[in-house]
C-alpha cells in the first residue's frame, strides 16, 4: 500500500466536497463556494492518496487568515501565532490505516517551523471519544470550551505546544536571513487568493 500526503489540486475539490459532506455529524458541511475559498486561501490543504485514490484531506489555517469560524476566532483572541486545524476527514474505506496520525504528523511538521502552537477542537455534543482520545495521545490539551454560535454544540478547544519552534525562530526566522531555508518541504502551497498579512518574523 502506497500512501502520499500532498497539496490538493483544483480538479479534486468536488471529491473533497463529497468526502466532507459524507463524514458525519462531527464535520460541519461545506458547499462549493466554501471549499473553493479554502483552496484559494488555506495555508495548508492536503490530501492523502492511497494507491492512487484520494482517501482523505486536512485543512489548516494560519492566525491571520480571513476566516470567520467561531473556533478559529477563539484562538485568534488568545494566541498571537498558531496553526489551526479546521477539519480532517478520512473516507470510511480507509479508516483504521493510521491516516489520521500520518496527517497530524505532516501538519505538525508544517506548523512547528512557523508557529509555537497547533490548535483544533473536538465536539463534546455529541461527544466524540475516539477524537478526544486521539488528540490526547497526540499531545493536545484542553485550553477552553465554548458553545458554537449557530450550531449550538459544545466543543473542547485544544492546543499542542511545539517546542521545536523556538529553535527555528531563533536560528532562522529571527536569524541573519529572516526566513526558512529554501527547501521544497518548507515551501508554502501556491494559493489563488491574496496572501495573509503576517506578524513580525518569528510569529510573536
Amino acid at each position: 500500500m502506497a500512501i502520499a500526503i500532498r497539496d490538493v489540486r483544483e480538479h479534486e475539490l468536488d471529491h473533497v466536497l463529497a468526502l466532507n459532506n459524507a463524514a458525519g455529524p462531527t464535520i460541519l458541511p461545506l458547499d462549493t463556494a466554501k471549499v473553493s475559498r479554502f483552496f484559494d486561501n488555506a495555508e495548508y490543504f492536503r490530501v492523502a492518496e492511497v494507491d492512487g485514490h484520494i482517501a482523505g484531506f486536512l485543512i489548516a489555517l494560519r492566525e491571520n487568515n480571513d476566516y470567520e469560524s467561531a473556533n478559529f476566532l477563539w484562538f485568534r483572541e488568545r494566541y498571537p501565532a498558531f496553526v489551526y486545524i479546521d477539519r480532517i476527514v478520512v473516507a470510511k474505506p480507509y479508516r483504521g490505516l493510521g491516516l489520521g496520525r500520518v496527517f497530524y504528523a505532516d501538519a505538525t511538521s508544517y506548523a512547528e517551523v512557523r508557529v509555537p502552537v497547533l490548535s483544533c477542537e473536538v465536539f463534546l455534543e455529541p461527544r466524540d471519544d475516539v477524537s478526544v482520545l486521539f488528540h490526547g495521545t497526540y499531545g493536545f490539551h484542553e485550553v477552553g470550551q465554548q458553545i458554537m454560535p449557530g450550531v449550538g454544540k459544545r466543543v473542547s478547544l485544544l492546543a499542542k505546544d511545539l517546542p521545536s519552534y523556538a529553535y527555528v525562530r531563533d536560528t532562522y526566522l529571527n536569524g541573519p536571513t529572516g526566513q526558512l531555508p529554501n527547501q521544497p518541504w518548507l515551501a508554502e502551497r501556491p494559493r489563488s487568493g491574496p496572501p495573509s498579512p503576517r506578524r513580525a518574523a518569528g510569529g510573536q
